[in-house]
């Protein structure tokens, strides 16, 4: 018998494998060492592969790609409803095999390594920005127990801290003092960590031409930019740009039923790094166009923030940047700001 498709269910040591024919037969179903996993399938016939996309899923598909295979990604929510009873690692190959054969799947693209490399550093720094908060946390809640009661932000730490250190008259005991000193320091190497990142970032955006060209968009910066063209990859792989900002989590949530529409908060699905950069960046432009806006501003930003709340805008703006980055992306465009008003004053 033929395997036609394939469901590789992927692992650090032991790998399952489920092949079906075209009739849908099962016709392999058996488990590999990582080592033999390659050599299995450079023996198999070219067919489908559908593995789950998940950690190392990008770097076995580059793997098996070459072999002449066609491979599949599928995010792991879509597999989950054609699992049969209790789960076990057979039961998750032969539910990614029968989820890669269905028409309607939807597939996550490749990444590349590059891709991978950019994603990375932008892993790494969003760790340290996150340790670095709860480091001055920590800092200022035991300073806190001492009676020194700084502001909330960084910079209050980078400047008062010193002083605190060198204030002989705030009883602070020599070992409190020492344990302090140590978290200042500590808090800045994260820092200069996120810095050095920063710039590495900014180094990759500067020859990406794809990433240039999102920066033009009001609310995206060199970090969402880069951030953006990594994970998306191919924008070709979204029908439009709805699924792409359906992707990032910026629709809203249904709950409709007998014909009754009924609309939620936004779903947040997808990647919460790209959704929170995309909205930041909204907010970043509402509190600009706020300043800026006369009494006679008449634009769709103006109505929008006129009527609803700064939230609502800054996520209604974050789902517009998402589809003008799916139709740069798509169509290989320019950014050009107006572009749909004179599309239609051309009409």
């Amino acid at each position: 018998m033929n395997t036609a498709t394939v469901g590789l269910d992927i692992a650090k040591t032991l790998f399952q494998v489920h092949g079906m024919d075209e009739r849908g037969k099962p016709t392999v179903c058996r488990q590999l060492k990582r080592a033999d996993v390659l050599r299995f399938f450079a023996n198999l016939p070219p067919c489908l592969i559908g593995m789950e996309a998940c950690a190392t899923a990008h770097f076995w598909a580059r793997k098996l790609v070459p072999l002449g295979h066609a491979v599949k990604l599928i995010a792991p929510q879509f597999v989950k409803p054609y699992v049969k009873t209790n789960k076990n690692d057979a039961r998750d190959a032969e539910a990614i095999c029968e989820a890669v054969s269905r028409p309607s799947m939807r597939f996550v693209p490749i990444k590349t390594v590059e891709q991978q490399a950019v994603i990375a550093l932008h892993r790494v720094r969003q760790g340290f920005v996150e340790a670095r908060t709860a480091q001055a946390n920590q800092l200022r809640g035991l300073l806190a127990e001492f009676g020194i009661i700084l502001p909330k932000g960084i910079s209050h730490l980078r400047d008062r801290v010193p002083g605190i250190l060198e204030e002989a008259e705030n009883d602070l005991p020599g070992t409190a003092r020492e344990l302090f000193a140590r978290l200042f320091a500590n808090l800045g190497e994260l820092g200069c960590h996120i810095a050095e990142l920063e710039r590495q970032i900014r180094a990759v955006h500067r020859i990406d031409e794809a990433s240039q060209r999102l920066e033009a968009i009001p609310g995206i910066g060199p970090l969402s930019a880069s951030a953006l063209v990594a994970s998306i990859g191919d924008a070709r792989a979204f029908k439009n740009g709805r699924q792409l900002a359906a992707w990032m989590g910026l629709v809203p949530r249904q709950n409709s039923s007998g014909g009754n529409t009924r609309l939620l908060g936004i779903s947040k699905r997808g990647d919460t790094y790209l959704r929170t950069l995309l909205i930041h960046g909204a907010r970043s432009v509402l509190r600009h166009h706020k300043r800026k806006a006369t009494s006679s501003s008449e634009d769709w930003l103006s109505r929008l923030a006129g009527r609803r709340h700064p939230n609502i805008a800054a996520v209604a703006l974050a789902n517009k940047n998402a589809r003008i980055v799916w139709a740069l992306l798509a169509h290989d465009r320019q950014y050009q700001a107006g572009h749909r008003t004179a599309c239609l004053s051309a009409a």
